[in-house]
């Protein structure tokens, strides 16, 4: 039995030493930019492949777990990957709060961010950083009405997030704050940091109460120049999953069976915003169907959203999260394996034919040894050989584009 582990590692490495990606550079010189409904970077377009761990700055505050962040760099830089989505906030809370009230930071916070940018600088991956949370997780936009509250504001929703005068100056506040931070370690600002791939301005941002969509697309709308005002160097993008709107009512039949306020063709059509993004998940969007009826939604909905950006929006997207719950019915790892190799399969076809589809980030990329973060869609490389030979190939055909 010992022999044959041995063996199977053995052939494991050996295969995974072909599929990396030839030449990794681990160096990031530039800052991306877009070109028409193409990334690009160093002067050669740029796709993406990656993974989301919205853990990074939380799990830095404790020097003693900062290993966990280095290792996962490492791991997900020497299997292709180059570029990671993570939080570059947390509102209120106690302790391990970032921003511990308005305008007010916790510089050990600060300082766990800093590692996650100058770690991820080493390892040549890129960064997209979300600013705000459309859900209570880590503050969000709760948080901000409640500072408002705390101000003696008279506010009913959480809703009003979007269009209220105080809680849009703390969001900006914020945003300047990000922004402009000098990195303790590299001595770089971030607006300045190449490392740093694009900003987003919320975690999914969803306004129930106004399905018009007119409270998200003005605060985009604003937000968005906000963000261009401070740092015009890098790309930005909404945070959007890619519900459709009022705009094109005749696109609403692709949605789940439900809108959220938001609206994939009018926010992403701000000058400012430079690329779309989608994200996906039919095991939640739609409880209860069969995994033939999810795949024929997947198909469509992936579908829908690269004609639009081709033709109506003429910009990049990204599909920024996808994942395979475990703890769906059913669940095995060869399914969470074909999931991923059919949409990273739908993500080369269209970029190798330069369609708009540039990329895919999974949700979500851990460490060992951090059971109590996860949320069943994890996936921890080092105990999943074969979700990581199906990540790598996919670096490897990317990287025959770039």
């Amino acid at each position: 039995m010992v022999r044959g582990r041995l063996f199977y590692m053995f052939g494991l490495l050996a295969l995974l030493a072909l599929l990396a990606p030839q030449q990794r550079e681990c160096t990031i010189l530039d800052f991306a930019r877009t070109s028409g409904t193409r990334f690009v970077a160093n002067g050669r377009p740029l796709y993406l492949n990656g993974f989301n761990a919205y853990w990074m700055m939380s799990m830095a505050s404790d020097p003693s777990n900062r290993v966990k962040i280095t290792s996962t760099f490492q791991q997900a830089s020497s299997s292709g990957m180059n570029v990671a989505r993570t939080w570059a906030f947390s509102d209120g809370g106690g302790s391990n709060a970032l921003q511990l009230t308005p305008g007010s930071y916790n510089e050990n916070m600060f300082r766990a961010l800093d590692f996650v940018v100058s770690e991820a600088r080493k390892n040549g991956i890129y960064l997209i950083l979300s600013l705000v949370n459309n859900y209570e997780n880590y503050g969000g936009k709760r948080q901000y009405v409640q500072w408002a509250k705390d101000r003696g504001q008279n506010i009913n929703s959480d809703d009003d997030f979007y269009t209220h005068p105080l809680t849009k100056t703390f969001y900006r506040n914020h945003i300047k704050a990000v922004l402009t931070r000098i990195n303790s370690i590299t001595g770089v600002a971030y607006k300045d940091d190449p490392t740093i791939f694009a900003w987003e301005l919320m975690n999914e941002p969803r306004c129930q109460s106004d399905l018009s969509g007119r409270a998200v697309q003005s605060w985009v709308a604003e937000m968005a120049a906000y963000v261009k005002s401070i740092d015009s160097n890098h790309l930005l993008e909404v945070g959007l999953e890619g519900f459709y709107g009022e705009s094109m009512p005749q696109r609403k039949q692709s949605n789940p069976g439900y809108e959220v306020g938001s609206d994939f063709i009018s926010n992403n059509q701000i000058v400012q915003v430079d690329f779309a993004t989608i994200h996906l998940y039919p095991d939640q969007w739609m409880p209860g169907s069969s995994e033939q009826t999810q795949a024929i939604f997947v198909d469509k909905w992936v579908q829908a959203h690269i004609q639009d950006s081709k033709t109506v929006l003429r910009k990049p997207l990204v599909i920024a999260e996808f994942g395979k719950s475990s703890r769906s019915s059913g669940y095995n790892v060869g399914q969470r394996d074909k999931y991923f190799g059919n949409l990273y399969n739908t993500i080369f076809a269209c970029a190798r034919t330069g369609g708009p589809c540039a990329g895919g980030i999974f949700w979500q990329l851990m460490a060992q040894g951090m059971g109590n973060w996860g949320d069943g869609y994890e996936v921890v490389l080092e105990e999943s050989p074969s979700t990581l030979g199906v990540v790598t190939q996919q670096s490897r055909q990317l990287s025959t584009l770039g």
